[in-house]
């Protein structure tokens, strides 16, 4: 028992030296982050897609999926902001399976962090120098937050974190929005517990240093759907769940009430094309409910360029190896319905 140390990894200092951010792309990042406030604040009514492959598993295809974003971008800029989704860090249930490009920067081969961290640098820089569009990850490891934190617009906390007091005292640091999901119980006072928290200012220790946080008030809610003990999907993005979470916000004391909602995952029961069904009804509730539409301030879909899932090795370029995706065609059609029904 005990740990085997492989190897020493640079800390995000080094790599960040190594790979500097051009200034060029520091003053486009600062510009979205601003416009991307501006829907958490209320002050801009666009609506937020986060939107992108499952897992970002191969630089190419994901730079390609978000370069077929950019053309998107332009015809819906006067009611969409776009934030393309490039994740690198994958959560596992059980542990088992491909945990992302920080762990195996090529699926087929042996973990090798260090070349890991390199690559989603790399992949992250890519992307918004070829498309302008910042990005999103999930903060799956909170000490690995400053690898990324100068070219990342958007945070996620997932379900299987949102209770972890670290995740929690990390998303209070960070300047841009981080969403919080309801964990997969289901329980959505523990997600806003979540908020909460990174809401407020705290003291604590990262990554061998004390630090102290101002608070994040753009910290917000995800809703993702959840499980029941008999593994029954339980969707949360309802009419109804969605004026429970607008009274549950209207009972704290919390900056910026916002919400996004995750179209896949519970919601979907992860199937894939019921993305574009769940998106359209989210979008009526909002013209329903001047509450709800004030609260949901976009959606999270996961789409790459093939519709599906392939097992690791089948070797289809733009095909998700996680959770199944919409393919392009759906998501390019998806995207400009959404807009249309603002």
């Amino acid at each position: 028992m005990g740990f085997k140390f492989v190897q020493k990894l640079p800390d995000p200092a080094e790599i960040r030296e190594q790979f500097p951010l051009p200034l060029e792309l520091a003053e486009i990042k600062k510009k979205r982050d601003e416009e991307i406030k501006k829907v958490f604040t209320g002050e801009s009514d666009k609506f937020l897609l986060i939107i992108g492959p499952c897992s970002a598993d191969n630089e190419d295809a994901v730079c390609d999926y978000a370069n077929r974003l950019v053309a998107v971008q332009e015809k819906v800029a006067e009611k969409i902001i776009i934030i393309p989704r490039v994740y690198t860090n994958k959560p596992r249930t059980t542990g088992e399976g491909y945990k992302g490009m920080v762990h195996q920067p090529d699926p087929e081969q042996k973990p090798d962090i260090y070349k890991g961290l390199i690559a989603i640098r790399k992949m992250h820089m890519r992307v918004l120098q070829e498309t302008g569009l910042s990005t999103a990850d999930e903060m799956l490891y909170p000490e690995n937050l400053r690898y990324l934190n100068d070219m990342m617009s958007y945070i996620a906390v997932g379900a299987r974190s949102v209770e972890n007091q670290f995740h929690r005292l990390v998303a209070s640091a960070c300047d841009v929005p981080v969403g919080m999901k309801n964990p997969t119980s289901g329980d959505l006072s523990v997600m806003l517990n979540s908020v909460v928290a990174a809401q407020h200012s705290h003291d604590y220790i990262y990554r061998g240093w004390e630090v102290q946080s101002e608070g994040n008030p753009l910290a917000h809610t995800i809703l993702r759907g959840a499980v029941n003990k008999h593994g029954q999907n339980i969707p949360n993005y309802h009419f109804e769940d969605l004026n429970l979470l607008c009274e549950l916000y209207g009972e704290r004391n919390l900056a910026n009430p916002a919400c996004i909602v995750d179209t896949n995952h519970s919601n979907s029961g992860k199937k894939y094309m019921e993305q574009v069904r769940i998106a359209k009804e989210i979008l009526h509730s909002r013209r329903h409910s001047n509450d709800i539409k004030n609260m949901v301030k976009g959606l999270m879909i996961e789409s790459y360029i093939e519709p599906g899932s392939q097992k690791i090795g089948e070797d289809c370029y733009g095909k998700s190896i996680t959770d199944p995706c919409l393919g392009w065609d759906d998501s390019e059609r998806l995207i400009y319905d959404i807009a249309e029904g603002l």
